[in-house]
């Protein structure tokens, strides 16, 4: 068995290369080797959201607290609330973060994966009107 505590971990800042607002993670490597998993805390500040990106395995995300906002490339934006779970598919380029309403918290899992960077999301897109 191995656990992760939140408390015994340090968070950090989120990269302004791969995240528009403010946001801060708590990484939880190491809780599974076969397959690879890796998690990760992200509190997001009012309509702070990562980048656009994609993994090449499937990324788990479980909201813990607030409304999410996400959306998968050619799709439109959708909203998901505290205790919903999205699962993004290896491969997909999506975003993810919180409401202009409020804070959010998500557990993001991502499993057998590496994570691709892209450009930010323009704040049209973020409205989903772009």
């Amino acid at each position: 068995m191995r656990i992760a505590q939140l408390a015994a971990l340090a968070s950090e800042a989120s990269d302004p290369n791969t995240f528009t607002g403010h946001a801060r993670m708590t990484r939880m490597p190491g809780l599974s080797d076969a397959p690879s998993v890796k998690a990760f805390r992200v509190e997001f500040e009012p309509a702070a959201r990562t980048h656009w990106h994609m993994h090449s395995g499937p990324q788990l995300l479980v909201v813990l607290d607030g409304r999410c906002r996400l959306q998968c490339d050619g799709e439109e934006v959708r909203e998901i609330e505290k205790g919903d779970v999205a699962c993004i598919a290896a491969g997909e380029r999506h975003w993810h973060g919180a409401s202009a309403e409020g804070p959010m918290t998500h557990l993001a899992v991502n499993i057998e994966s590496i994570t691709t960077w892209f450009e930010g999301v323009t704040d049209a897109e973020y409205a989903g009107s772009g």
